[in-house]
């Protein structure tokens, strides 16, 4: 896809990697579109993208992600990407984790992207992407994260059907399935405190990655063991 010009959805461009990418996205000539579900931080946000569409939407609410699609698509006359750049974490052995909160995760990082590209693939026309962050847990599932890397696995189980199904009309389906980032994900979980890890991957280097993914038809961002960010052609 050809990123100069695009018009291109990024849900959960409040937060700090949907803010990175948003920015990388029009420093390369998209028209970018925001949602998020914090309506002062999204119109703060869309300052710096006059005329940029913006959306709300409730990650509990799979039926206001939808709404979101639409409402883009019609202020931007259409749309060649939709991106999902949202989740919640929590942490807690198999046994500590409740099933308030293991339903919660499945909502937010399952159901609601899923949302998005259900109404996405009904809009978007050849030769488009869509685009969403996993994460390595969904395919190296971790102690102390089994929820979370299960809604995490389901997601890109779920891309990785779409993609089969999208691959005679032209649609790119992108999985980026990075490893820890420095973004603070990880200390605001929604249950639990997050175990020891590693130092944070740079948020910067992985959006770029990701933007070049989208330019390239690729299927995979994945992080390599000295964690850099590495484009793949063919997902795994």
């Amino acid at each position: 896809m050809n990123i100069n010009g695009a018009r291109v959805l990024v849900a959960g461009a409040t937060g700090v990697l949907g803010s990175a990418l948003t920015a990388e996205l029009a420093s390369r000539g998209a028209h970018p579109a925001l949602a998020g579900r914090d309506a002062t931080r999204l119109a703060q946000a869309a300052r710096a993208y006059p005329g940029a569409p913006t959306a709300e939407f409730d990650a509990y609410d799979p039926s206001s992600c939808t709404r979101a699609v639409h409402a883009v698509a019609a202020g931007l006359g259409g749309l060649d990407a939709v991106v999902t750049a949202f989740g919640a974490v929590g942490f807690g052995t198999s046994h500590e984790v409740d099933d308030a909160v293991a339903e919660h995760l499945m909502a937010v990082n399952f159901l609601a992207p899923a949302a998005f590209f259900r109404a996405a693939l009904q809009v978007l026309p050849p030769h488009s992407v869509i685009a969403a962050f996993t994460g390595v847990v969904a395919e190296h599932p971790q102690p102390r994260m089994a929820d979370y890397s299960a809604s995490k696995a389901a997601l890109s189980a779920w891309l990785a059907a779409a993609r089969r199904e999208a691959r005679g009309t032209g649609v790119q389906v992108l999985d980026v399935r990075p490893g820890h980032l420095d973004t603070g994900f990880a200390d605001r979980p929604v249950a639990g405190t997050a175990p020891p890890l590693p130092p944070g991957g740079d948020p910067g280097h992985l959006v770029k990655a990701v933007v070049d993914a989208m330019e390239t038809d690729a299927e995979l961002v994945r992080t390599a063991p000295g964690g850099a960010p590495v484009v793949e052609r063919r997902a795994r």
